[in-house]
This record gives structure tokens, sequence and C-alpha cells, in this order.
């Protein structure tokens, strides 16, 4: 009994350690992210085995003098670190340790549209955000202003739209995201196959409306919807018209209207708000389509729950003190209160869930 109580007291020692230095994790990928380590490692995909010695030269750092610069000991130990979390495989040889890419690690290599994760990882990174992070505990003490106000003095999406380095981080970031995500959708979900005029509430540079219109060519016209300050950025798309507006106001008129991590930044009485425009735009029998991360009714330890309810407190820190992932529930509820009839789950992305509410 003693032996079991002694393991069970050492087990919770080393547990509460590797929470307390976690930090270690998120800014170790940063690293990764900044020196360009996947694509170093990947190399148009030959994903061989390299030491650190042998990754430094890739990365192309230098000194001031000229000469190849960067330390391979210290290089290998974020390495450890993140093959500890499945970023990176380590390869023990008479030669020492050697990296290669997982299917993690993969996710920050950059694409032939020069497309990964790796912005999304910069984009929660940035100074401004980091500022707000020891002020987690404001928003239990004050939740009227978020711990990202108190830490910069206005909202993210304020700074956003002032800073063009932001903003355009921020995009790239979403468009990171959103292309896998939608590939995932669009090979699982048919919901648009009737659809010819859809709107994309918060649409960014549109890259979800492209994608949509491509394996769906009924739709006829895609109307991008956004603040007029991200649209003025957008890209130009067939097909697609850029709109700038304000989602609280009104919404484009559409046969469906698409969002993507939207209602998840917004309070319930805003949420209520922006599904009612909603409403207004659409016809009897057209459908509000939202994709949101969906909490499980019930807190586990894994990948999925954690990486959700850590995507919650990353909104209520920066975006919302108020402003939640949701469970299936509370979604169902906040359509019916908008007027919505129908409400219909789909579980496709292990992240994301689509979300039908039908007028």
């Amino acid at each position: 009994m003693e032996n079991g109580s002694s393991e069970s007291r050492n087990k919770a020692r080393l547990a509460i350690m590797e929470l307390a230095n976690m930090i270690s994790v998120p800014m170790s990928l940063n690293a990764a992210v900044r020196l360009g380590i996947a694509d170093a490692i990947w190399n148009d995909g030959d994903n061989s085995p390299l030491s650190a010695a042998e990754i430094l030269p890739r990365l192309h750092l230098t000194y001031q003098n000229g000469t190849i610069g960067g330390d391979p000991e210290n290089l290998q130990r974020i390495l450890r670190m993140l093959t500890s979390y499945g970023v990176f495989s380590e390869h023990l040889t008479n030669a020492g340790r050697k990296y290669s890419i997982t299917d993690v690690g993969k996710t920050l290599v950059t694409d032939s549209d020069g497309l990964s994760y790796a912005a999304y990882v910069l984009q929660h990174h940035q100074e401004a955000l980091m500022r707000a992070w020891p002020l987690v505990h404001t928003a239990v003490v004050e939740p009227e202003t978020e711990p990202y106000v108190k830490a910069n003095g206005e909202a993210a999406y304020a700074q956003y739209g002032k800073c063009e380095e932001m903003n355009g981080l921020m995009q790239k970031a979403m468009s990171g995201v959103s292309v896998p995500f939608m590939k995932a959708i669009l090979d699982g979900y048919d919901g648009f196959k009737y659809v010819e005029h859809l709107v994309d509430v918060g649409g960014s540079a549109g890259d979800c409306l492209r994608m949509i219109i491509k394996q769906f060519p009924n739709v006829r016209q895609g109307i991008n919807f956004d603040l007029p300050e991200v649209v003025a950025k957008a890209p130009k798309i067939p097909g697609v018209t850029h709109m700038g507006g304000d989602m609280f106001q009104s919404v484009p008129s559409g046969d469906a209207i698409f969002m993507k991590w939207v209602l998840t930044t917004w309070t319930d009485e805003e949420c209520k708000q922006i599904m009612k425009n909603c409403y207004k735009a659409l016809p009897v029998g057209g459908k509000l389509v939202a994709c949101e991360p969906v909490l499980p009714k019930e807190t586990d330890d894994s990948h999925r729950t954690r990486a959700l309810l850590e995507g919650d407190i990353f909104v209520m820190t920066i975006y919302r003190t108020k402003g939640k992932h949701r469970t299936e529930e509370e979604f169902k509820e906040l359509g019916l209160s908008a007027g919505f009839s129908t409400f219909r789950p789909f579980y496709i992305d292990y992240f994301y869930t689509i979300l039908e509410f039908q007028k």
C-alpha cells in the first residue's frame, strides 16, 4: 500500500513538473518554424534522417561576417523536445542522433501553394498575443475586459485592422488552416450540391469559397463577406465578389450562408444577433452552414478534447472573455433562438464540426 502511494506521489510530482514547464513546447515549436526546420528536413520529399549539424547549413543562418552560423547542440535540444511530441522522428545511429519529419511535422512543410500551418504557429506567438498570457487569471477576476486588451490597450481585431503585418499574418494563417480543412469537408459533405448563391461570412481572403466553387460548379455566385479592411487585401477570385460590411448590421442574401470559426469568438447574445441576420438573409429552406469547434459533453485527456479546450482558453484570452467553444447542445439552442427550425451536426474533421441550421 505504501509503495503504491509513493508511486502515485512520484507520478503526481512528475505531472505537475511537466505542466509547469509546458511553455517549452509551443516556444520550441515557434523556434522550429522561425528557423524553417521542417522544410529543411523535408527537402522536397526526400525526408532523409539528418543530424542537427547536417540540418544547420540548410537553415541558411549566417553571422554578420558572412560565415555559417548556428549551434548544433541547441538545435538538437529543440529537435528532441519536439520529437517527444511527435513532430519529428528520432533515429539513433552510430554517427549520433538524426531526425526526419512525421505526419505531424509535415503540416509545417510549405506546400505547392506556399501554405502550411507554420503561419498559424507564428500568428499565435506574436509579441502582442504573448503579452496577454500572464493575465489569463484576470478573465476570472474581471471578465468585462479581455487579457489581450489589458496587455495591449485595444482589442485584437482592432490591432489587426491597423497593423498590415499582423493582418497579413492572420490571413496567411487562416489560409494555411482553411485549405486542408476544406479539402476534408468537401470530400465528406455534399450540402452545397444545390446551392447557386453562396455567402461566406468572415471569409477572409476567400480561400474557402474558391474551393467550394471548384468542387461544386453549381455555385454560380460567391460573396466573400468580411470587414472592409480585410476584403480590401483579398485577391481576385473568378466567380467571387468581395464585399465589406458588418455582420452585426446585416448579411448579404444567398441560397446558403457559410461561416468558419466565427461564432466561437462571440458571446451568446452576439452569436444570436449574427445568426438572426443570417436567418433574415436566407430564403425559406435556405441554410446556414457553420464550421465551429464543438466541445465534447465529457472532459477526457484525448488529443481532440485537449486541442478543443486549449482553443477555448485561447479565445477567452485573446478575443473575447465570454466568447467560447460550445457543445453541440449549446449550438442547437442558439440556432433555435435565432429562428432556425432544424439543426444537424456532421462530424467529419477532428477539430471543426459542420453545423447545419435550416430555415
